[in-house]
C-alpha cells in the first residue's frame, strides 16, 4: 500500500522544502529556435561536411571488418542518417518561423500603437503650438508701443493746452489738473 508523504510540521502548509526549478511552458520553442539558429550557422554546415567525410572515409579505407557501411551499395547508413537529420529539421525550422512570425506580429501591433500614440501627440502640440500663435499675434496687435503711447499723450495734452486757451479767452479760469504738475523733458 502507497503512503502519501506527510506535512513537516516545521513548514507551512502548501510550501515544500526542496527548490523546484519553474518548468518552462515554452522549452520546446526556444528549443527549435536553438536548432533553426545552429542549422543556418557556417559551424553546423563544417560539422556536417566533416562528418559525411569521415564516414565515407572511414567506411572506404578501413579493413573490411571494421566498415558498418558499404560503399558499394551507395552509403546506405549515411543516407538514411542525412534523411532522418533532414526530416526532423525541417519542421523543426518552421515551427521557428511561427513562433518569429508570432512575435513579429506582436512588435507590428505594438509599433502600431506606439505610432498612434505619438501621431495623438505631435497633432495636440501642433494644436497647442498654433494656439500660443494666435494669442501672441492678438497680443501684439493690442500691445501700445511707446511710440504710441507718446503720440496719444500729446495729443490728450495738446487738446488739454487748446481747452485751457480757449477757457482763457472766454474768461474762464483753465481747469485744473488732478495730477502732479511736469515739466517736459527735452528729447534727446
Amino acid at each position: 500500500m502507497a503512503r502519501t508523504p506527510r506535512a513537516r510540521l516545521d513548514a507551512p502548509l502548501g510550501r515544500s522544502t526542496t527548490r523546484q526549478r519553474p518548468t518552462s511552458r515554452d522549452r520546446f520553442g526556444r528549443f527549435t529556435e536553438w536548432v533553426a539558429r545552429a542549422m543556418g550557422t557556417p559551424a553546423f554546415l563544417l560539422l556536417l561536411t566533416l562528418f559525411c567525410v569521415l564516414w565515407i572515409s572511414w567506411n572506404t579505407l578501413m579493413p573490411e571488418n571494421l566498415r558498418f557501411d558499404d560503399a558499394a551499395l551507395g552509403f546506405t547508413a549515411l543516407t538514411l542518417m542525412l534523411s532522418l537529420q533532414a526530416s526532423y529539421a525541417a519542421p523543426l525550422i518552421l515551427l521557428a518561423q511561427n513562433r518569429q512570425d508570432d512575435r513579429d506580429r506582436v512588435q507590428i501591433e505594438q509599433d502600431r500603437q506606439r505610432a498612434e500614440r505619438n501621431l495623438a501627440d505631435t497633432e495636440y502640440l501642433a494644436r497647442e503650438i498654433v494656439a500660443l500663435r494666435l494669442s501672441l499675434e492678438e497680443r501684439n496687435s493690442q500691445i501700445v508701443t511707446r511710440d504710441v503711447l507718446r503720440q496719444e499723450l500729446r495729443a490728450l495734452l495738446a487738446e488739454l493746452d487748446d481747452d485751457g486757451a480757449e477757457g482763457s479767452a472766454a474768461g474762464q479760469e483753465p481747469p485744473a489738473r488732478t495730477g502732479p504738475i511736469t515739466t517736459r523733458r527735452p528729447r534727446r
